[in-house]
């Protein structure tokens, strides 16, 4: 099972050795990297360190002992790696009775003294621990009628929305359920080390504390559910797999927004039938409106849940700046009412893809921020969908 990815933006990694600063611009890339010596080891009770990063071959024996000592007295101590080629059997003893600890022998390439290294701080993260009794979870799914619509754009801005709503930690789960291609880590500049597919078939270990391997923190509400690409993603996970994922993640977090890929797998259906909202996110053209009005009927005589999808109708505009159609005259083509229009702001949404991160953080007085706002408060009013249907789905 892989380790848990951890961001590194704005972790503190002290690194006692001169030549642990090659790895700075890549295995480390992005971390607070700081070069020291061994008696900055004492000030880490006022001035903490996320991990502390050691090269055993540049101290010897007497000065590793030193700082060996000098951590495991601090009240909190920080994860330790020890990475090196003589790595003495006492020393190694003494590292591993720290609680988050490891040994890294060299040679080592950069990638796994990164593994290493998110390991340790995937130890010091808290738990995936399911939702507080009483607490009802919350499901949305998110799909695009058709492609480059923007529904990964805006599952990332009502995940955020939520998770802002909420003001808690851990309130929100985004799950990219795009396995073989999915972009909302790389929309919240993330970079998830763990591939979905290593649920495989594995439907009946899959629990709370597995789980916990495969999320990476966004902010203090909001956590992330993706893979790394992987063409073949959608074959090594089987259906049983997918839906018992879903089924954990709902126990764990109050809300939980899909993001759906538009063409059907095995699993799609319950997946679909599972949510308390489905919204369908549509662009202002012709191919597309009538593309959203189709699927939203496919789904609806598709999950017998009594589910009506809601079309989302994104980078509305007005109509100076070119022939789109109007909300009334898209509502023709749909042949239903519109349940939301999204106003378009192509720079504040190219700024935040740019910079990672959702647009409502890089740039919140956007339109974008507004309209998902006002959408989300509308929704999360609604009552709690609760049916044979639903509750059979989340089961399965």
């Amino acid at each position: 099972m892989s380790a848990r990815s951890v961001p590194l933006a704005g972790q503190r990694i002290l690194a006692l050795g001169a030549g642990l600063a090659a790895y700075a611009d890549n295995a480390l890339a992005g971390s607070r990297f700081e070069a020291g010596f061994i008696d900055q080891v004492a000030a880490l009770g006022m001035e903490p360190a996320d991990l502390v990063l050691i090269d055993a071959d540049a101290w010897d024996a007497a000065a590793m002992a030193t700082v060996i000592r000098a951590l495991s007295a601090l009240r909190a101590p920080p994860p330790v790696l020890v990475a090196g080629e003589n790595l003495p059997a006492g020393l190694v003893r003494n590292v591993l009775r720290m609680d988050a600890s490891d040994i890294l022998e060299a040679p080592f390439t950069p990638d796994q003294l990164a593994a290493a290294v998110q390991a340790l701080l995937a130890q010091s993260q808290p738990a995936v621990a399911p939702a507080a009794p009483g607490v009802e979870s919350r499901c949305w799914g998110v799909t695009g009628a058709v492609g480059g619509s923007g529904a990964t754009t805006l599952a990332i801005e009502i995940a955020h929305t939520l998770a802002q709503r909420a003001a808690k930690d851990r309130a929100v789960c985004l799950v990219d359920l795009n396995l073989a291609d999915g972009a909302a880590a790389a929309y919240l500049g993330c970079s998830p080390t763990t591939r979905l597919a290593d649920f495989g078939q594995a439907a009946d270990r899959i629990d709370a504390a597995m789980l916990h391997a495969f999320v990476t923190p966004v902010s203090k509400g909001l956590d992330l559910i993706a893979g790394v690409r992987d063409a073949s993603a959608f074959d090594a996970m089987s259906r049983e797999s997918m839906l018992r994922m879903l089924e954990v993640v709902c126990e764990c977090y109050e809300w939980v927004i899909l993001d759906i890929p538009r063409h059907r797998r095995p699993w799609t259906l319950e997946a679909l039938a599972g949510c308390d909202e489905v919204l369908v996110i549509s662009e202002l053209t012709v191919p597309a409106l009538l593309a959203a009005r189709a699927y939203s009927d496919e789904i609806e005589d598709s999950v017998n849940s009594g589910l009506r999808p809601r079309i989302v109708l994104n980078r509305l505009a007005s109509r100076m700046f070119g022939p789109a159609p109007s909300m009334t005259e898209a509502e023709k083509a749909l042949q239903r009412k519109a349940e939301a229009g999204i106003s378009s702001d192509w720079e504040a949404a190219a700024a935040s893809a740019n910079l990672g991160g959702p647009i409502a953080q890089h740039r919140p007085k956007s339109r974008i921020v507004k309209d998902v706002q006002t959408l989300v408060d509308r929704l999360a009013t609604q009552p709690l969908r609760r049916d044979a249907g639903r509750d059979a789905s989340r089961a399965a």
